[in-house]
């Protein structure tokens, strides 16, 4: 296929890339405009350590392909979170309850968190375990995660998510 030039809203920056219309979202993030925050993990969408907000939605960016997003979604990865030299609240907790171990795959869980807590400010333990049940973590911090994610779970800090 033949590269075209797509232009894409990353993390509130009108960005310009020439990618081949089937190119993952991952590799133009990572490759074309430097944003290594977002990680490859499986490949196949199913280890989250790739997940990116797409409209405040997540995905995973390994499937979705440049020419699906470049009609002007916003999309968000773990460096459009937060305020310039400020942490954002999911960070922050991630942070303050240790909920990480080696941290690939933190990204994509902070990700996932963050989608929950805007769609769902309140959300049970079971809501939150379901929420982050598709994220694999060789580190095991599954309990911190939980207990970081429930700490947000209600904050007035809803809007900053």
């Amino acid at each position: 296929m033949a590269k075209k030039s797509y232009s894409l809203n990353v993390n509130g920056q009108r960005r310009q890339v020439e990618a081949e219309p089937d190119e993952p979202l991952l590799w133009v993030l990572r490759d074309f405009l430097g944003l290594t925050g977002t990680k490859f993990g499986c490949g196949e969408g199913e280890c989250g350590a790739c997940s990116v907000l797409i409209d405040g939605d997540e995905y995973p960016s390994c499937q979705v392909a440049i020419e699906d997003v470049a009609a002007g979604e916003e999309i968000v990865t773990i460096e459009g979170l937060g305020q310039p030299g400020s942490l954002s609240p999911v960070q922050q907790a991630f942070m303050d309850y240790t909920a990480f171990g080696c941290g690939y795959c933190t990204p994509g869980m902070i990700i996932s968190a963050t989608a929950l807590l805007r769609s769902n400010p309140h959300p049970t333990r079971d809501e939150i375990i379901a929420a982050m049940d598709h994220h694999l973590c060789r580190c095991a911090t599954y309990p911190n995660v939980l207990v970081a994610i429930e700490s947000l779970a209600g904050s007035s800090d809803e809007e900053d998510r």
